[in-house]
């Protein structure tokens, strides 16, 4: 602002009047003041505001990096979180980066409250955290006190999947778990009820897995040394990509050997190679949720923790179809 001041002739204070938009200053000052500004190419030192204010409006968002789920739900937490007047910063898990050494770096930019998405099944080590500051959980609910929820409706989504594939004519239905991550639990139990509601409790068939291609791929790697199912319903997109990829270079076509099913409906699902039939959360939504029930607890009085599971919606592609027709057995075939 000093900069400015001396290069249009005014003193600082006046400078400061036109930068914060407020009353004391002629249009024309205004004017030369705005454009002597973006000249110097002048931002905001905002952490110095902050620390007048005793406000930064920072929000930290705690992500994983390699689920695309994740990542396309931070994209659009940032036009909710401009419209409310708030800054949204990035903590990125990666596998040797856990939650809580993002946790730790975010807070200690004085970030007012935090979003944590696919949070760790060791939720008591944010117990202390919410005592700071207000917590968002998106995707399961692990942690002790008054924190917010926001997720899908996992359990429904599988059953949607089931759902499809028997009325197609499906039988022999696998699903290929996600472990212990986020969501996994109630996809697992969906799909079991699902098939046992069918009927089809004796073909109920869980393969270890998990939310990666890898883990996808050596999924399709235990169903080639067995029977192979008519149908697969893996726990997520990137899940049934490792699987599919495997499947074909073994030789399965899909879907008329095999029918898949993915979960999330990402960008790769959509992608006109791939055309994965998918379970499809909306991003859009649960991201709104999440960053107004953090800016709530901030800018309202206290309320009792709300918990939100918003449907799933499944996308029919071209990963599914009817089952090939069983071939007769030959006569005199033994």
């Amino acid at each position: 602002m000093a900069d400015i001041a001396r290069h249009v002739g005014v003193s600082r204070p006046l400078v400061s009047i036109v930068l914060r938009g407020v009353d004391g200053a002629s249009e024309e000052t205004r004017r030369r003041v705005l454009e002597a500004a973006a000249e110097l190419g002048y931002r905001p030192d905002s952490l110095a505001r902050g620390l007048r204010s005793n406000r930064t409006r920072n929000l930290g968002v705690v992500f994983a990096l390699r689920r695309p789920f994740e990542v396309e739900l931070v994209e659009d937490m940032f036009p909710v979180v401009e419209e409310l007047g708030y800054h949204l910063l990035l903590g990125a898990t990666t596998p040797g980066r856990g939650q809580e050494a993002v946790i730790d770096e975010l807070l200690r930019y004085r970030c007012e409250g935090l979003i944590v998405v696919g949070p760790e099944l060791h939720g008591h080590r944010l117990d202390p955290i919410v005592e700071e500051v207000p917590v968002v959980e998106v995707g399961r609910s692990v942690t002790r006190g008054p924190v917010d929820v926001v997720g899908n409706d996992d359990a429904l989504g599988t059953r949607q999947a089931v759902d499809h594939l028997a009325a197609l004519g499906h039988r022999r239905i696998a699903f290929v778990d996600g472990g212990a991550n986020p969501g996994a639990e109630d996809r697992r139990s969906g799909y079991r009820a699902a098939m046992a509601d069918h009927g089809l409790a004796r073909e109920i068939r869980v393969v270890p897995g998990g939310y990666t291609e890898d883990e996808g791929a050596k999924a399709a790697q235990t169903l080639l040394a067995e029977r192979l199912p008519t149908a697969v319903i893996a726990s997520n997109d990137l899940s049934a990509i490792g699987l599919l990829d495997s499947m074909l270079r073994a030789g399965v076509t899909v879907p008329e050997e095999l029918s898949v099913v993915g979960y999330d409906d990402s960008r790769f699902a959509r992608l006109p190679g791939i055309d994965l039939t998918s379970v499809r959360q909306d991003i859009p939504q649960m991201a709104q949720l999440a960053v107004h029930a953090v800016v709530e607890r901030l800018d309202l009085s206290p309320r009792a923790p709300k918990k939100v599971a918003l449907p799933p919606q499944l996308v029919i592609r071209g990963t599914t179809s009817p089952p090939r027709p069983e071939r007769a057995p030959e006569l005199g075939a033994r």
